[in-house]
Parts: structure tokens; sequence; C-alpha cells
């Protein structure tokens, strides 16, 4: 699939996203403190932590949704500008998947897809709708295209919204709590999604809550505390024998309920 192989361009030997000493503050509340993180192409790393811990805002600044104070974040061997065309170009490679679907509400399914390709990268009407059939038939909800998103269930628009990500072809995308506003029959599907682009090779930072994705899809599991990443491993590692205190407390209340 031609959106994971763009990623191969520049800085091939170099982390895909790089963190560097970032912090950020609102106000007198620290909430990332000194992260340092980096991201492999084609590594799938999902974020978890108890709430406020940081690491929606990690994700956000990682596409510059969220500014930080000191450190510096690159994307492909290339710095986050802090604005201009430059920042949106940066950020057109960065997919964004955020917990409500931010779907437009007065354009169908299909205009909802197609818009970023046709005004940002500049593609023809013709080949963004095509792309965009491809895309809503591979996450499930070709039948929906001509539909409004009211019209949809929540399962549907947040894989409508995965869809409209992938069409814009980015070298990463970040995850912020994809299925925490879904009713829990409508989990599975968002996730089964996000399953199958791990396994094709997406490079995928994601934040959830959802543990038993975590085990199955991620190649590492950044336990985020205080605005701090306190332990990253592979997960089984994580999961079976967590090396921090705060981790085993986490795990011993979320895993045993």
């Amino acid at each position: 699939m031609t959106s994971l192989a763009k990623g191969e361009t520049r800085a091939a030997g170099g982390p895909l996203v790089r963190l560097t000493g970032v912090n950020k503050w609102f106000g007198d509340l620290h909430v990332l403190q000194d992260i340092d993180l980096s991201v492999e192409r084609g590594e799938v790393v999902v974020v978890i932590g108890p709430s406020g811990s940081g690491k929606s805002t990690l994700c956000r600044a990682i596409n510059r949704l969220e500014s930080i104070q000191q450190g510096e974040i690159s994307i492909d061997g290339e710095r986050l500008p802090e604005e201009g065309k430059a920042l949106a170009r940066l950020r057109s490679d960065v997919g964004m998947v955020f917990q409500s679907f931010n779907l437009f509400a007065h354009k169908t399914i299909l205009e909802n897809v197609t818009l970023g390709p046709t005004r940002v990268r500049r593609k023809s009407k013709a080949d963004a709708e095509r792309r965009a059939r491809e895309l809503l038939e591979r996450v499930g909800v070709a039948a929906q295209a001509d539909k409004y998103p009211a019209q949809l269930s929540g399962g549907q628009q947040q894989r409508v919204a995965i869809a409209r990500a992938l069409a814009m072809e980015p070298k990463v995308m970040l995850f912020d709590e994809p299925t925490s506003a879904l009713d829990p029959e409508m989990i599975n599907e968002v996730l089964d999604v996000m399953t199958s682009l791990a396994r094709e090779g997406m490079t995928m930072i994601v934040v959830t809550h959802e543990m038993g994705f975590a085990r199955r899809a991620a190649n590492r599991v950044v336990f985020m505390d205080g605005g701090r990443v306190v332990e990253s491993s592979d997960p089984e590692s994580f999961f079976t024998n967590p090396q921090s205190d705060r981790a085993k407390d986490f795990l011993s209340k979320i895993l045993n309920h």
C-alpha cells in the first residue's frame, strides 16, 4: 500500500519520530517532563498510564497541536517548525485520529475523506475519490460513502476518521484514545482496523486504555505517569514483569477488576 511506503523517503537510517528533552507546562503544571522518545519506521508504540499522566498532551505535541516550551521534536529527520507553511507541510505527514471523530457534519463521508488530498496534496478530484473509496472499503464503510456523519454509528464515524487520515498518505499515524467515546460493542470494530494497519507496517503512536490492543498490536509499550516516561519495553515484558512500582500498581488495578 502506497501510504505505508512513503516513510522511506529521507533519513532512512534514523527514527521516524524523535522527541528530545521535551518539556511543557500549563501554567504551573509541568505536564511533560524531559521526554526522550524515538519511534522507528513501522513501529507501533502504545502509550498508557493513568489519567492526567501527559499521554494525550504528548500525542498532540508531536504534530504541534500543543506547543512545547523546551526540547525538540523531529519527523523523518526534520525538526518540527513553530508555525507557517513548513509546519503545515510537515503536519500533513502526520495522520491524527482523535477521541471525538471531528468529521465535517455538512459534508458526506466521501467529501470528508477527499477534502485533505484535494486541498493540501493537490490531488485531482477523480484520484482523490478513487483512493477515498478504496480506503472506505478497507475500513469497512464503503456503503456509507454518500451519507452524512450523523447517519453513521460512532464506530463507523471513527473508521471514517481513520480513512480520512490515511488518505493523506501519512508517514506516521497518531491515535489519541480513539475508542474512549465509543459504546463497548463498537470498540472492537475500530481496534480491528488499527490492528490490521499495524500488521501492514504503518508507524503508529497510540494513546489508549485498551490493554488487549497493546498486547496484540504493539511493538513497545510506553508507560507514563506524572508527565514522565516511567517505563518502556515490549508488551510481554511490560505486562508480565513491570519494572517500576508505579506500573505494577497501575496494572494491578486495571487488569484485575
